[in-house]
């Protein structure tokens, strides 16, 4: 099956099976790595990418699915996430690194959608992300830094 895609601003065709994930199409047929699979099951956020500015998580979305829609992965975010992957490197929000793109991708919605967004907002917000180095303190104080910087 056929599914035209607009991926980071690209328009694909991609040759699928029906049953064919996003996070399979993007990292083998487009070669686009960065989002990370994890559990397969949609619960840890590795695979989070933007679908139409939403946090969608690719091991559970079936390509054919996102014809007609506006696919941003970790790869395309690299110029709005600079400053998040700044803020992650001050704060300790970087350690093994697997969850990492998963959740620069969450927390580039957080800062975009939610401005005024204070520290039980931003760890409600990480709750679909997980990861098992940081205890997320760093995670969501990179945040917050963030949040205060376009505040100022």
């Amino acid at each position: 099956m056929n599914t035209d895609l607009s991926i980071n601003g690209q328009r694909h065709t991609i040759n699928h099976e029906p049953g064919a994930t996003l996070l399979e199409t993007l990292r083998g047929d487009l070669g686009l790595k960065g989002s990370k699979p994890g559990c397969g099951r949609g619960e840890c956020g590795a695979c989070t990418v933007l679908i139409d500015s939403r946090p969608r998580m690719s091991c559970i979305t079936l390509t054919a699915l996102t014809a007609g829609t506006k696919v941003e992965t970790i790869e395309g975010l690299a110029a709005e996430t600079a400053p998040l992957r700044e803020a992650f490197a001050d704060t300790g929000g970087f350690q093994c690194g697997y969850c990492t793109p998963g959740m620069l991708v969450a927390a580039r919605d957080i800062v975009t959608r939610l401005p005024d967004a204070d520290e039980a907002r931003v760890r409600l917000e990480l709750a679909g992300n997980l990861c098992r180095c940081t205890g997320y303190v760093g995670i969501v104080n990179a945040i917050l830094e963030v949040l205060e910087k376009r505040r100022s």
